[in-house]
């Protein structure tokens, strides 16, 4: 079936696209020596983690336990939650642990604690990783020493885990204001897990794991040393917001979403059929403005990038297209296709997208970790 015969919105990810992409990254990873372990938050998708793990990734990422359940049923056997779980889902995680090996982070001495008493109850080991707040502040211990090593030395002496090592997320990044910026802060990243893992060393703390994850900054984390795993997730689609950082062109870009002019009021203003529900309401970051939910591109078969069209607005159901120089040759039962500008939080939003080869469908993929929350 062609994609011209079905209703609109559709969310198409293009097969030659995303295979290009989980090829290029896992040769780039398998070349530096360092495992990677995509984060399934892009995709959500059981068949593309199956695609991830075919070409040599060692897991996965998971942000909640709900979402590790969906790749644990569909084989997934190496999970890591890089997210501060809390003891109160014992119960849950530990189910978790008898279908796959299962990893979390810890930030809190409390929280460690906790989980330290659970697994000494149950007779079991957690692994767990220390996470390093490297620039971002979200998640993530102080990463000054010698408070830093004071903190991993009692996690790793604490009985009923199993301490594996040191993890970050630069989601800074995203904020990074020029290339080189970008480079700095995948620079930073890595020498502040040198000199915490060269302090623990020392101290006789082993260091087995020192893991990071952005995909921004993953270019230039790959030239770094003393590094053992790397976690980007929005790699294997891309998306307007890693084309506006560098990481990426619009012929990189694996999803669109296929929409149709369903209004034009005016000259200037059409109306497209996909809105908040289906493209989200993320902004575009990256170097310089970069306005508007998501780039338009003429002709279906032979995508081409329309500069004249700024999506000003979403609505649930609707996209206000500005027409910037006041005339398109668009009319109502068009089609074009978006780049939308953050490619997971469109993957939640959808029960299934169409894996396609230009015009053809080949296959329509689940999202069975959609909306897994909790």
């Amino acid at each position: 079936m062609q994609i011209t015969a079905l209703p609109t919105p559709q969310v198409l990810i293009d097969r030659k696209r995303l295979e290009r992409n989980l090829d290029r990254v896992q040769a780039a990873a398998a070349g530096r020596g360092l495992r990677l372990r995509p984060h399934a938050k892009t995709h959500k998708c059981p068949a593309i983690a199956a695609m991830q793990m075919q070409r040599g990734a060692v897991g996965l990422c998971c942000a909640k336990i709900s979402e590790a359940d969906v790749f644990a049923d569909a084989g997934v056997r190496d999970i890591r939650l890089p997210y501060p779980v809390q003891p109160s889902n014992a119960d849950r995680l530990l189910a978790l642990m008898n279908r796959a090996r299962v990893s979390i982070i810890v930030d809190h001495l409390e929280v460690a604690r906790g989980w330290s008493d659970v697994m000494r109850r149950a007779g079991r080991k957690l692994d767990v990783l220390v996470k390093i707040d490297v620039g971002f502040h979200r998640c993530g211990i102080d990463p000054k020493l010698p408070a830093a090593l004071e903190f991993v030395q009692q996690v790793a002496e604490m009985p009923g885990l199993a301490f594996d090592g040191l993890l970050s997320h630069a989601g800074n990044s995203y904020a990074a204001p020029n290339e080189a910026e970008l480079a700095a802060i995948a620079r930073a990243e890595a020498a502040v897990h040198r000199e915490i893992a060269a302090a623990a060393r020392v101290a006789g703390t082993p260091i087995g794991e020192i893991s990071v994850g952005a995909t921004p900054s993953l270019r230039f984390t790959l030239m770094e040393t003393g590094l053992t795993e790397v976690r980007p997730g929005n790699y294997a689609y891309l998306d307007r917001t890693q084309v506006a950082l560098g990481s990426a062109t619009l012929d990189d870009c694996a999803m669109t979403v296929m929409t149709t002019v369903v209004s034009r009021p005016s000259g200037d203003r059409i109306v497209l059929d996909a809105g908040s529900k289906t493209l989200a309401a993320d902004h575009a970051r990256g170097f310089g403005e970069h306005p508007g939910f998501g780039l338009v591109l003429r002709d279906l078969e032979n995508p081409l990038l329309d500069t004249d069209l700024l999506i000003e607005r979403l609505s649930e159901e609707h996209a206000t297209v500005k027409v910037l120089s006041g005339h398109t040759d668009l009319k109502p039962g068009d089609r074009v296709r978006v780049v939308p500008n953050h490619a997971c939080v469109v993957s939640n939003l959808m029960d299934s997208v169409l894996l396609v080869d230009d015009l053809t469908i080949l296959d329509t993929l689940p999202i069975a970790a959609r909306g897994k929350i909790w």
